[in-house]
């Protein structure tokens, strides 16, 4: 136990250094003071997520889905935990090594602070007195552990009870500081509020999803998903807070005339509305990274059209606040197809995870390379000239869509009864469209599975097949055939560089 004490004051105090450096932050947010990142914790995870390789950003998402975010945070928390535990127990005999070890994780978290978008030297603040607090705490710790040994105290002793009142008591205004500067800093933003006072703009043709392009099966996704069910894969550690009033959208690069929009010129303009199936590029098949909604915006050919782009551009570089960037090709965004600046999501404003106020929505690219969120920034330029945040670490440069299909239910592994089983589930191919789903039973014949209606080419369609299910194991896989003629592949490839392929097979077991 007492090999352990010193080990638990260096969790204690880097408890405390993080406390104290959240409260900090979270006030200099509430006071406008920074527009960076000036939490450490959220800069060092940030700045982790830039140098994340593709097969580690595949297997965090293939392992985590939407929560890769929580996995990251606490997979900070167990190292931290771990360094200030080996920090506590090497400074109770070596003061100085242990001491000089917080500075140097103290400086790393000041560097990554430094790093993010829009840092400025006063973000580095809440690091800096978090460190000063840790120290102390340390030293505190530290002190009351000798003391408590060298009185030979036993469970009851007085210094022994000072060490664990001192101990418990920085462990409370830790979490106590770190609590109320999370609470501080998310009351500093005004998003949620302007959110709530948006009224979606009027369109002149609103989209009506037709009865019967949903066939509204037990267990198959949705035709239109719910915002609170759609997936979220972004590299936004902490989503972005912005208010609309503040809000504006940038063009200009290679163009005849630079333009910036703010939000309420973007609201004056005439919207449409656009079914939609949008598809993260990490989706492996038969993943559910993938959904279809209904979204209302301004067409963004409209607003490229009034910046004049050079005949020799072909790609435009989107930037989101939080500085992620993503490379469209100019094509996609001014051809006829319903690329979007969206406000609106199934009817109600966006939400704050998925954009507001501002996302670009652009059928037939996966996410990465056209979806961005909290959108600030349009940059007409060449691919030969910039790239976007993912194609340097390995990804490719375009990202159309590829064909896909997925089995909803039975779900793998389900015990079903025999007789008729409906198997269903839904196939994209978007600005494409799906022609044929086909389905097979064991190494039996495909078997044509009945499609749902399509009103439009950009989002997926459900399909199902009626099988008369005899008794045992099966396998069921599935494949599709896009507009173009083109049948999905059966060659299995991963998610990296331009998305995964194979056909989606589950086994079942007919009782």
């Amino acid at each position: 136990m007492k090999r352990a004490r010193p080990a638990l004051a260096g969790v204690i105090a880097g408890a405390v250094t993080l406390g104290v450096a959240e409260l900090v932050a979270g006030f200099m947010v509430r006071a406008g003071l920074s527009s960076g990142t000036p939490s450490p914790v959220v800069a060092v995870g940030g700045a982790f997520v830039d140098r994340t390789p593709p097969w580690l950003k595949n297997l965090a998402v293939s392992s985590f889905g939407t929560h890769d975010k929580a996995a990251l945070f606490v997979g900070i928390a167990v190292v931290l935990t771990a360094l200030c535990a080996v920090l506590g127990a090497v400074g109770a005999t070596r003061h100085t090594a242990g001491l000089v070890g917080f500075v140097v994780l103290g400086a790393v978290g000041a560097a990554a602070v430094l790093s993010r978008p829009h840092a400025a030297p006063l973000d580095v603040l809440p690091t800096f007195a978090g460190v000063l607090a840790g120290l102390w705490a340390l030293n505190t710790l530290w002190g009351l552990n000798a003391r408590a040994e060298e009185a030979g105290s036993g469970p009851g002793g007085f210094e022994r009870r000072r060490l664990l009142v001192g101990g418990a008591g920085l462990a409370a205004v830790a979490a106590t500081a770190g609590a109320l500067g999370r609470a501080v800093g998310g009351a500093g933003s005004s998003a949620a509020a302007a959110r709530a006072k948006v009224a979606v703009p009027p369109v002149a043709n609103p989209v009506t999803v037709p009865a019967t392009a949903d066939l509204k099966l037990p267990g198959i996704t949705p035709y239109v998903v719910p915002n609170a069910d759609f997936y979220r894969i972004d590299t936004a550690l902490v989503v972005p807070q912005v208010d609309t009033a503040g809000w504006k959208l940038r063009v200009h690069g290679l163009v005849g005339e630079e333009v910036t929009i703010t939000w309420d010129e973007l609201l004056a303009k005439p919207m449409r509305q656009a079914l939609v199936t949008l598809t993260c590029v990490s989706n492996e098949v038969g993943g559910d990274l993938a959904g279809n909604a209904v979204w209302t915006g301004w067409p963004i050919r409209e607003l490229l059209a009034m910046a004049r782009p050079d005949p020799t551009a072909d790609m435009v570089l989107s930037t989101s606040v939080d500085g992620f960037t993503a490379g469209t090709p100019l094509t996609a965004l001014t051809d006829e197809r319903n690329a979007l600046l969206a406000v609106a999501m199934n009817g109600e404003p966006l939400p704050v995870e998925h954009g507001f106020p501002v996302r670009m929505v652009v059928p037939g690219l996966y996410g990465y390379v056209s979806a961005t969120k909290w959108v600030v920034d349009l940059k007409v330029t060449r691919f030969a000239d910039d790239a976007g945040y993912w194609t340097p670490r390995g990804w490719s440069a375009k990202g159309p869509v590829k064909t896909e299909s997925r089995i909803d239910v039975p779900r793998s592994g389900d015990q079903v009864r025999a007789g008729r089983v409906a198997v269903a589930g839904v196939a994209w191919a978007q600005h494409r469209g799906i022609d044929k789903v086909e389905v097979r039973i064991d190494d039996g014949p495909w078997q044509p599975a009945r499609l749902a209606a399509e009103p439009t080419i950009d989002s997926w369609r459900q399909w199902v097949l009626e099988w008369d299910a005899p008794k045992g194991n099966h396998r069921i896989t599935v494949r599709a055939t896009d507009a173009d003629g083109q049948v999905q592949t059966q060659q299995e490839a991963p998610p990296e560089p331009d998305g995964a392929t194979g056909w989606h097979s589950i086994t079942v077991t007919v009782a």
